[in-house]
């Protein structure tokens, strides 16, 4: 069986982040898509309606908003314009940001195991509203996104904007184009040519998750420096960071639900475990955009997808490690979840 790493252990759950949590930092994500949809002529009482922010206040340093405000403004660019790159155009622009103490960490990685371990420790910043999640399977490195803090239709702007950022600076640092396959759930959409542009052509649609990967050895080559990267691209030095947690909410119950399967959780625990009653735990997850049993059905889906692709599981063992009485209920699960037969998820 080859090594293999499905999710970080979680038994209790961490300290997490959530909608309304101010720790979405103005002049990053905010600031690149105000730019960038400006240059589109979108009017500006178009841009922030509903946002609750101000544009005097987006290049402060020390101003932040929330990931509900962040989640408006995209929602109020993607509705004002019929543009279909801005998400990948956005991506490009993102990464190395622009806190140095961040930016220098990136710049400064000698391969791509270095800047994924950056881009992970400092994700709470560099992606607010998605987690990025690291395994290994068999001789590849995968990255999948997690929804942070339920962002609904902007998901897959979101998605795009991520997958080319990262894929973006490891081109620039390692200055030369990476082998990445790139996996989305979503069906293809009519504007596949902007992927195939900023993305390149190993790009796959209607998967059963969002995710890149590469093969494990081009994690530790070293990189050979583009000259051009030794100038100065930084502006902001004395940003303030503040120590928010590494997850958003709905990651973190993804992922207590995911490190306690083998004692097939329920609601009521669960919500003991976060400290709160079950009704309250249920509003919050109603105010994240989502309820319990959709969250513990992706992970079942996902730990079964995984332990049969990956580790070769039998479906009677996938059954029994998922808590199902029989195959034939994990059948009808796993259509649901899926739209594939287990037979169908083996080849």
């Amino acid at each position: 069986m080859s090594e293999s790493v499905e999710f970080p252990l979680c038994p209790v759950p961490p300290v997490y982040y959530e909608r309304d949590s101010a720790i979405v930092h103005s002049h990053f994500w905010p600031a690149e898509l105000i730019d960038l949809a400006q240059t589109r002529a979108i009017p500006e009482h178009k841009l922030l309606r509903h946002t609750g922010i101000f544009c005097e206040d987006i290049h402060r340093p020390d101003h932040c908003i929330c990931p509900e405000q962040l989640l408006q403004l995209i929602q109020n660019i993607t509705k004002n314009t019929s543009a279909d790159d801005l998400s990948f155009l956005v991506g490009h622009q993102l990464l190395p940001g622009k806190i140095a103490v961040i930016s220098d960490q990136l710049m400064a990685s000698t391969n791509l195991d270095e800047l994924i371990d950056a881009l992970v420790e400092h994700q709470a910043f560099l992606s607010p509203l998605i987690n990025i999640r690291r395994c290994y399977e068999g001789d590849a490195l995968v990255l999948y996104w997690q929804d942070a803090c339920g962002a609904e239709d902007s998901f897959i702007f979101l998605v795009e904007a991520l997958t080319t950022a990262i894929s973006s600076l490891a081109r620039w640092l390692s200055n030369s184009r990476l082998p990445w396959q790139f996996y989305f759930s979503h069906k293809a959409p009519t504007y596949i040519e902007q992927y195939e542009v900023h993305l390149g052509g190993n790009i796959h649609f209607d998967c059963q998750r969002n995710a890149m990967a590469i093969a494990r050895e081009y994690c530790y080559q070293p990189w050979v420096k583009n000259a051009d990267i030794t100038a100065e691209i930084f502006t902001d030095h004395s940003t303030n960071i503040i120590e928010a947690p590494t997850k958003g909410f709905l990651a973190a119950v993804y992922d207590y639900l995911n490190s306690n399967i083998a004692t097939d959780p329920n609601l009521e625990q669960t919500a003991a475990d976060f400290g709160m009653s079950s009704a309250s735990f249920k509003r919050k997850l109603k105010k994240h955009r989502s309820h319990f049993q959709a969250i513990y059905d992706q992970v079942r889906k996902d730990l079964a997808v995984y332990w049969i692709n990956q580790e070769g599981y039998s479906s009677e063992q996938v059954a029994k490690k998922l808590h199902f009485h029989d195959v034939a209920n994990l059948r009808r699960a796993f259509k649901k979840w899926t739209g594939l037969t287990l037979l169908a998820a083996r080849s």
